[in-house]
């Protein structure tokens, strides 16, 4: 196991490898160039970069555990629509997440004396698709979505790196007009 020392030297020097060569990098426009959003896992197994062929300035990326439709996601995405001008977003989540080998009542358990982890929904996934579905749902219907805001739900699998998109998820995110 890495030393939090090592790990931050190591970080440190890709980052002074990156910022030599950062050039024409500083001139990006804070609204993403393909005005989109991605929705998806904080797995370090996904990559959106690379499963959506994205390079920096290209679209925006909001990652929570298990790329759920939680409040703060949805902050975030209201921003990057109403602000900066994403028209689309794209809600991905993953087979083998770890979001679906728990309850809310584990973590809980986990948490025993923290009494703030009571008054928390974690979100777990009890099933993919469903969740999938739910969340393109929750954005669609929230009040403060514009009904004009495309939403795809994906699959990636994290064997194969392919995204599957399921279409009664973006059939729930279709935009209005």
């Amino acid at each position: 196991m890495r030393s939090m020392s090592q790990t931050l030297d190591e970080v440190l020097a890709a980052n002074a490898a990156y910022a030599a060569s950062f050039g024409d990098r500083a001139g990006l426009a804070v609204p993403p160039a393909r005005r989109f959003t991605i929705l998806t896992c904080m797995d370090a197994r996904l990559d959106p970069a690379k499963f959506a062929g994205l390079a920096e300035g290209d679209a925006h990326v909001v990652r929570n555990a298990g790329g759920r439709a939680s409040d703060d996601a949805i902050r975030s995405l209201v921003i990057s629509c109403k602000l900066l001008g994403t028209r689309e977003w794209f809600v991905v989540h993953h087979t083998e997440c770890g979001m679906a080998t728990f309850t809310d009542e584990v973590v809980r358990q986990l948490l025993a004396g923290a009494s703030e982890g009571d008054f928390v929904d974690w979100l777990p996934i009890r099933d993919r698709k469903e969740s999938l579905v739910a969340d393109v749902r929750r954005l669609r219907n929230h009040p403060l979505v514009p009904p004009t805001v495309q939403i795809y739900g994906f699959i990636y699998d994290v064997k194969t790196g392919k995204l599957e998109e399921l279409p009664e998820a973006s059939a729930a995110g279709r935009a209005a007009g």
